[in-house]
């Protein structure tokens, strides 16, 4: 149970301040996260950690000489932001460029993507690397599918010790692509962990089993096994990793190991796991090189472990054996150079600039009023059905798909009535308010509906109401952004499966001219009815995918979701003679 909080929203608010007020020396607290308390030398590359938070010390732990230069924080479990991306890196950006690493989930890939390209356009170089250790989450022949779990942290240091020796931006992300091919992570829950504000752990595990498998976003283990003794688990982690050993390391051969405990299990009882482990590691004839006990990428209060195996050669040996000095991970690093410390903070890198905004008058005005009264829709709907939409989040993810399309709508909303009270068109409207909800949701689901929201309002005309044509236009290109971010197809059982055959049915009741209202309410009749088949789909992408099995006879939250806000806009009538729904 996680017992101290305030206000469960702002969580993660609280905890980025009371970190950075408890170590001064290392970190302070910026827009998005934290980066190094003092800054670095000129044209180093900024190594940036990121992800939800829940981990700790996981991602904003490890930031300081020798390893990260920020941290990019999210909401509990969810991804950050592009955003709280882009404001960290220009932050932490010394003239050497920026790469953030991250695990390998849909919504950090989505985000971090987004912000890479955001700072590309503005003469950043930038690039991004997903961590995929985690060998439960895909066979070995799809490694690129698999989840980055605590095998991130060995991926981290090394990348962040080539950094900080002076290399450059495509050097960095080769070391970090060299050691994520070598490392190799298998975990295990003894019991699921509780989010901030809830009364019930987000899964449980049977007493005498354990979860084999786990996430650390609270997904419980793919499968089941009987808990046995501390050499029985040992033994089941360590064959699980010697099975999936890197093509082209040899059997034995020195290994940097992580014995990573996921936020309740003692460290006495790591120590007995470890002893276990360690000689059955010698048995294969694997040299542990400075292994690592402890908690180093938790999951809240989960129970449970992970092994981490690395299969080192000279290059990682030396970079996993580099100093360090951060407030949760320390090796013997001398203090930062006196010119390093007195150098001045890079300037902000120029920002690009968006279209200018038009004024809306006349039947434009009623369209952003229109715009602004379906967010209110939107927002009544979902926090109405935040609880049930987390239940549905839960059955395969980590339940917060509720609270975070709550967040979004609440920051849209905002947004759009602020742009519309400015007197702006429907254009600029709906592009407000993709990008605040984009901005304070985070997650997958954040950066899909801030750039559909955005592609909408960009499909727009800025200075009046749009024709039938536009209309039709409009919901198209919100569906090409989303599937051209996301990646989805129809099938996949994302939002996409309700999405698609919205754009498609308003696109065919426009053409056959019926009225826009009229056209509007069957095609988000349609939405809701492939919402309600995706119960019948297997996930084959996100966070979902490693549990598909589970999730077969539930609803995707993601369509389900997209399908209330639709079947909700469907009642707004206009307030004067336009029939734009």
């Amino acid at each position: 149970m996680t017992r101290l909080f305030n206000d469960p929203a702002r969580f993660t608010d609280d905890m980025i301040e009371g970190f950075a007020a408890a170590h001064p020396e290392h970190v302070r607290a910026v827009p998005g996260g934290v980066v190094r308390a003092r800054p670095t030398r000129a044209g180093k590359v900024a190594v940036l950690t990121g992800g939800g938070s829940g981990h700790y010390p996981a991602f904003c732990g490890v930031v300081g000489p020798g390893f990260a230069d920020g941290s990019v924080i999210g909401d509990v479990f969810t991804s950050p932001s592009a955003a709280r991306a882009r404001s960290v890196a220009e932050a932490a950006e010394a003239g050497g460029g920026v790469l953030f690493l991250f695990g390998n989930y849909a919504g950090d890939v989505m985000n971090f993507g987004l912000a890479a390209r955001q700072l590309e356009g503005d003469g950043i170089p930038a690039r991004c690397f997903a961590v995929t250790d985690d060998i439960a989450s895909a066979p070995a022949g799809q490694t690129a599918r698999r989840r980055g779990i605590a095998g991130g942290f060995v991926v981290f240091k090394t990348a962040s010790a080539a950094a900080e020796a002076g290399a450059a931006l495509d050097e960095v992300v080769r070391v970090a692509e060299h050691t994520n091919a070598r490392t190799r992570t298998l975990g295990v829950a003894f019991d699921g962990c509780t989010l901030p504000g809830a009364d019930a752990p987000l899964f449980t595990v049977p007493e005498g089993r354990l979860g084999l498998g786990l996430g650390i976003h609270g997904e419980p283990g793919v499968s089941e096994d009987t808990l046995g003794t501390a050499e029985d688990l040992a033994r089941a982690l360590v064959t699980g990793l010697l099975a999936d050993r890197p093509a082209g390391t040899d059997a034995g051969g020195r290994v940097a190991v992580v014995l990573n405990g996921l936020g309740a299990t003692k460290y006495e009882e790591l120590y007995v796991l470890w002893g276990a482990v360690a000689r059955l590691l010698d048995e294969a004839g694997l040299t542990p090189v400075r292994p690592e006990v402890g908690e180093l990428v938790t999951s809240l209060d989960m129970a449970g472990c992970s092994l981490t195996l690395t299969w080192l050669d000279e290059e990682l040996e030396r970079l996993w054996l580099a100093p360090a000095d951060t407030p949760a991970f320390r090796r013997t690093a001398p203090r930062e150079p006196a010119a390093d410390q007195a150098a001045a903070w890079p300037a902000a890198a120029p920002r690009r600039q968006d279209r200018p905004a038009a004024t809306a008058s006349g039947a434009a005005a009623e369209v952003a009023e229109l715009a602004v009264g379906a967010l209110r829709a939107a927002r009544e709907v979902l926090h109405r059905d935040a609880e049930a939409l987390g239940r549905l989040d839960a059955v395969a993810g980590d339940g917060d798909h509720g609270r975070g399309m709550c967040k979004g709508v609440d920051a849209a909303l905002a947004a759009a009535e602020k742009a519309h009270a400015d007197r702006l068109a429907p254009a600029a409207v709906l592009s407000a308010a993709g990008d605040a909800w984009a901005a304070e949701a985070g997650g997958t689901s954040g950066a899909l509906w801030g750039v559909a929201l955005r592609a909408v309002g960009d499909a727009l005309p800025a200075d009046r109401a749009p024709d039938r044509a536009e209309l039709a236009s409009a919901a198209t290109a919100a569906l090409t952004a989303v599937t051209s971010l996301g990646g989805a197809e129809v099938g996949d059982k994302t939002l996409v499966d309700a999405l698609a055959p919205f754009a498609a049915g308003f696109a065919a009741g426009l053409r056959t001219g019926a009225p826009v209202a009229e056209a509007y309410r069957a095609a988000a009749a349609e939405a809701r009815t492939a919402a309600e088949k995706t119960a019948e789909l297997r996930p084959r992408l996100g966070r979902a995918r490693p549990l598909a099995e589970r999730s077969v006879g539930t609803p995707d939250p993601g369509a389900t979701s997209l399908a209330a806000v639709l079947t909700a806009v469907a009642t707004l009538r206009p307030t004067t003679g336009s029939e734009t729904p």
